[in-house]
């Protein structure tokens, strides 16, 4: 396998008044051993198929939502855009996979109709990514109630080599309301693989996660999620990272409920905030909608993992279940 030689491009300044870039240098990647014992799959208590349950204690709740070829067209359909927003509305922070549109002002109106109902979230937006003439962005929605973005953290992962199709788009967060040595920080890694490259997109995607980990910023928090295109039995070269984890386990993500697409991914010792809590959130079930409106919103459906608002897990923090102690 060729060596990867990743360059992280930071993506700084106030996202919706323009992004300015400059490059920070990564040394070139080793790899680190392969051997699947290091990889322990978290059996979560989920909501598989269910209406969301109520958050426990001091949590956030962190999701990711491929909305399939989100655009204008799909976004001028009140009925499909109403229910999106309520989707936002349900999450402390969104990653967003598929926002397919040259309009720039679709996020920001996107946000304002989650806004309408009285609430106050902002957005983060990355570059039009892609091989084709059909471009793609990822975009992280957040409640400012409760969460804040530190901007000058924001970049797009860049693989010169070209073996992503759509880099991931880094940011870090932090819970908001809390002192400063206490509350949880953390640092998301959005993603959509290509469906057709899976296993070679999955090993330059390690090598990026790798990058993002060891980029300096110190954050040992760093959670991987987007549409990965594979169920957690075909992680490939990312089960060679040591000690990663995810929150949902064969656990159907797609709309018709036949295949699992998307996840939350981490270290399982740094990011102890996870309170074993995860879980698909079924459009149908939650909104009262048949199979046909349902794939009107999207063929994904949200994904998320609740976590600790302190860091460290502070009071809250569980002890590990012994089934998560055996390795795969």
């Amino acid at each position: 396998m060729r060596k990867s030689y990743l360059l992280l491009l930071l993506l700084a300044g106030l996202v919706g008044a323009g992004i300015y870039t400059g490059k920070i240098n990564v040394a070139s990647l080793k790899k680190l051993g392969t051997a699947a014992s290091g990889v322990v799959s978290t059996k979560s208590r989920s909501s598989d198929g269910e209406t969301l349950p109520e958050a426990s204690g001091d949590t956030i709740r962190i999701a990711s939502f491929n909305i399939q070829v989100f655009g204008t067209a799909k976004f001028n359909k009140t009925e499909v855009s109403d229910i999106l927003a309520q989707v936002v509305r349900l999450f402390d922070v969104v990653a967003i996979q598929e926002v397919r549109s040259a309009d720039e002002t679709l996020v920001p109106r996107f946000v304002e109709l989650v806004n309408s109902a009285g609430r106050n979230y902002e957005y983060v937006i990355g570059p039009r990514l892609g091989r084709t003439s059909s471009k793609e962005q990822y975009a992280y929605l957040f409640d400012t109630a409760r969460i804040e973005v530190d901007r000058r953290t924001i970049y797009t992962v860049s693989d010169p080599d070209d073996r992503l199709h759509r880099e991931p788009l880094v940011a870090q967060f932090r819970v908001r309301g809390l002192p400063d040595n206490e509350a949880f920080t953390f640092k998301l890694v959005n993603i959509h693989t290509d469906p057709d490259e899976v296993p070679a997109e999955l090993e330059g995607l390690t090598d990026a996660l790798r990058a993002v980990r060891s980029d300096g910023s110190g954050e040992d928090d760093v959670i991987l999620l987007g549409d990965l295109n594979a169920d957690d039995d075909h992680y490939g070269a990312l089960r060679g990272i040591y000690d990663l984890t995810w929150a949902l386990s064969r656990t159907p993500t797609n709309t018709q409920q036949n295949h699992m697409y998307d996840n939350l991914l981490f270290d399982r010792n740094a990011t102890s905030e996870f309170h074993g809590r995860s879980g698909v959130l079924n459009l149908r079930t939650e909104f009262g909608l048949s199979l046909e409106q349902a794939l009107a919103i999207s063929d994904h459906l949200p994904v998320w993992g609740e976590f600790s608002a302190y860091e460290g897990g502070g009071e809250q923090r569980l002890a590990t279940r012994p089934d998560e102690t055996k390795p795969r």
